[in-house]
């Protein structure tokens, strides 16, 4: 099967709500030998990236933008039951991401995926207060704080998480991993932000979280918000 006709096909089928044509499209690629793995990392992220790209500058309607993500919401629901499960990894992942249906959307996806390999997650979604973030990290003290898809309105909330839980020293053995969103389009934003580890997509994600455990933030590379807490000093 020709990956780019498929993803062409698919996309049409999204924009235009055409949920017949989209279920018929899943079959033929799982036909072609597509895992419901191949079809999130591989079909269901390109063109959702793709989708989440061509409104941001104005090249796709609201209504086509509508149309796309909940119809694609639905067959990532529908392709999250067949993901197999490896064994369990031990680690646990709490997670948000940014305020829009879009930006859900994209973390389910990451989280999904991160699921099947074995992590233990909990998801929140987005437009969760700071002190609601913070005290439940406190109190939950997961493996790994997930911060992904998120809109550049989140980025203070962001950033005043890491920020609370470095100077209190809470939770020091969190892992804070962000991702995809904002952070794909701004490159560096998420070491300067002082992020322990980040990631492009779902996949990407997950090899990360696996071989780099134990990677943390230095001291020095968080940049972003550096002279404001030089002043304030």
């Amino acid at each position: 099967m020709n990956h780019e006709l498929l993803m062409e096909r698919f996309f049409e089928a999204l924009i235009n709500g055409d949920r017949t044509g989209a279920r018929a499209l899943i079959e033929e690629a799982s036909h072609a030998g597509y895992s419901p793995r191949d079809m999130v990392t591989h079909l269901f992220w390109p063109t959702y990236d793709l989708v989440q790209r061509l409104y941001r500058e104005d090249q796709l309607t609201t209504l086509a933008h509508r149309l796309s993500t909940r119809l694609l919401r639905v067959l990532v629901d529908q392709t999250a039951t067949r993901l197999g499960r490896a064994n369990a990894i031990r680690r646990s992942v709490f997670a948000f991401c940014g305020p829009s249906d879009a930006d859900e959307l994209g973390a389910q996806m990451a989280v999904d995926i991160l699921e099947s390999e074995g992590f233990a997650v909990t998801f929140a979604g987005g437009g969760i207060a700071t002190d609601e973030i913070i005290a439940a990290t406190h109190e939950r003290r997961p493996g790994i704080l997930l911060m992904f898809s998120s809109a550049p309105q989140d980025l203070p909330t962001i950033r005043e998480v890491i920020d609370r839980l470095r100077e209190i020293g809470a939770c020091p053995n969190t892992q804070i991993a962000v991702g995809g969103g904002v952070f794909n389009r701004a490159e560096g934003l998420a070491e300067e932000i002082g992020a322990d580890v980040w990631a492009h997509d779902p996949l990407e994600l997950a090899e990360v979280l696996i071989a780099r455990s134990a990677q943390r933030a230095a001291a020095d590379q968080r940049t972003v918000g550096r002279n404001r807490r030089a002043r304030a000093a």
